[in-house]
């Protein structure tokens, strides 16, 4: 298994968004920490895209720390999910907004589960 590491680990400067993403123990997949947005999205979409490379038939997104996503960001998410070979990615304890744009703008997405 892989030691944990960040992916655009968090910032220390005030009043800036910070994001950590790191793997998933005992599972395939990441953990997200902080905010996925437009300061912290080349990050989101990095890690998007080692889970997509790593990817064998079902991945995790871990979102409980993760305290917003914006439009962008759910946006990565879906075209990942999308251009996945097969399977699917399973999106745990997502922020609120999450599973409601995904229904508003990619509703009955079967290549993304949204578990709360």
């Amino acid at each position: 298994m892989d030691a944990p590491h960040a992916v655009g680990g968090p910032r220390a400067v005030p009043g800036r968004a910070a994001l950590e993403v790191s793997p998933l123990s005992g599972r395939a997949g990441i953990r997200a920490r902080g905010e996925i947005s437009a300061l912290t999205r080349p990050s989101w979409e990095q890690a998007l895209s080692e889970l997509a490379r790593r990817h064998a038939g079902v991945s995790y997104v871990e979102l409980s720390d993760v305290a917003f996503v914006d439009m962008a960001g759910v946006t990565a998410l879906a075209v990942t999910a999308v251009n996945l070979p097969d399977g699917k990615v399973v999106v745990e304890n997502p922020p609120p907004q999450l599973p409601r744009v995904l229904e508003m703008f990619w509703p009955g997405l079967d290549r993304i589960e949204v578990a709360l």
